[in-house]
């Protein structure tokens, strides 16, 4: 089946170069539009949808706030059969983008993409997986540590309760954004293994993706800016 695409934004243009660029794609179908995101959620109560390119700035409702009704639940659990949202951004580490990735999102573009770059992505996330690369994630997370809460845990906070030792080792080095091999040769480990245990924590947890890992452990004070892998 082709993966079936959303856009979202306000600039009827810019759809129409995604579109064009989308569509040439024989694995990728655009089966939905919205201009803001009210009407993105209106139109999602019918729509199949498995990926949303997502902007923030539009009227009525903003991209962010849009996000976290698809993604969260009332409880901000992540919803286990949301559509993956990709987030569009007009400056790189955009402080919306990265609300956005709070509120659920699985990463972030910047709407001048290469073509090949985005058909990549929306690949990759409707795989499961984040498009925000480790060490992307680690200089977000660093430019914009000063908007998270003060960090009151410690490593042994409850919130890794449910993991084991060497799977909190793991979540550590994935929040100091290093790759699934980085953390393979650091720990002695084959890359297959660290990619299970990292599939493991994100189940445990209840997280989607390696970059809402990254944000729980800077929320949770379990990594601090600047500190290196």
């Amino acid at each position: 089946m082709p993966i079936r695409v959303m856009l979202v934004d306000d600039q009827e243009l810019l759809r129409t170069g995604f579109r064009m660029v989308l569509q040439s794609q024989g694995d990728i179908e655009i089966t939905a539009e919205a201009g803001d995101g009210q009407q993105a959620l209106d139109v999602l109560r019918t729509a199949e949808v498995d990926v949303i390119l997502m902007d923030v700035r539009m009227p009525r409702l903003d991209g962010v706030q849009a996000t976290r009704r698809i993604c969260l639940d009332e409880h901000g659990a992540p919803l286990e059969h949301a559509p993956r949202v990709l987030i569009l951004t007009t400056f790189d580490l955009d402080e919306y983008a990265f609300a956005a990735l709070k509120a659920g999102a699985s990463g972030f573009l910047l709407k001048d993409v290469p073509p090949v770059e985005l058909v990549a992505a929306i690949r990759s996330v409707h795989g499961g997986d984040a498009v925000v690369a480790p060490t992307t994630t680690r200089r977000m997370i660093d430019r914009f540590a000063e908007v998270l809460p003060t960090p009151s845990s410690t490593p042994g906070s409850p919130v890794l309760g449910p993991l084991t030792d060497r799977e909190r080792e793991v979540f550590l080095l994935v929040a100091q954004g290093l790759s699934n091999g980085e953390i393979a040769a650091r720990l002695v480990l084959s890359e297959a293994t660290v990619k299970t245990h990292v599939g493991r924590i994100l189940a445990k947890l209840g997280l989607r993706d390696r970059v809402q890992a990254v944000v729980l452990a800077y929320e949770n004070g379990l990594v601090r800016a600047g500190e290196t892998p």
